[in-house]
């Protein structure tokens, strides 16, 4: 399901996904490589109508194993011990995107954010979200997870 219709099935969870993202516009990403071994790499992430998108390098490895096996994780970035923002992660697919208008919607939110637009050729994957899941820590420490077709579950906190 695109962002939109995650924000729909899992409100708080998807605020807490999208203050995250928002903030940097940057994740870590997980792919799987040729031989099956994961692919860790920083990605940049933004909103573009109903949609989630991840603007690629050409031919970048991690553009190339999406287009080999679409299955991909994101997170938010962590710079503390104790992230701020606690700790979002969703799993699916990702789906290319090759329609014009999405890309250059894409393009703009790039450049009005940081001030760079790209320029073809480049990737753009939209995140077809199966499900997500977040924990923080510290003051209003909790734990939520979402899978599709399920709803928004509040979980036991492993601190207490």
């Amino acid at each position: 399901m695109n962002w939109h219709d995650f924000e729909i099935a899992a409100p708080e969870l998807a605020a807490l996904g999208r203050a995250a993202f928002e903030e940097q516009h940057l994740c870590t990403l997980g792919t799987l490589r040729a031989d099956g071994w994961p692919r860790v790499s920083p990605c940049e992430v933004y909103f573009v109508g109903d949609d989630l998108l991840l603007g690629m390098m050409p031919n970048s490895r991690k553009a190339l194993d999406l287009r080999r096996d679409a299955r991909i994780t994101i997170t938010n970035g962590q710079t503390e011990r104790i992230p701020r923002l606690g700790d979002f992660k969703a799993y699916g697919r990702a789906i290319e995107i090759f329609d014009q208008p999405t890309r250059d919607a894409l393009a703009d939110a790039q450049e009005a954010i940081i001030d760079w637009r790209p320029t073809d050729p480049f990737h753009v994957f939209a995140l077809d979200i199966s499900s997500a899941g977040y924990i923080s820590f510290g003051e209003g420490a909790r734990v939520l997870r979402w899978t599709s077709g399920g709803a928004e579950e509040r979980l036991a906190h492993p601190d207490g």
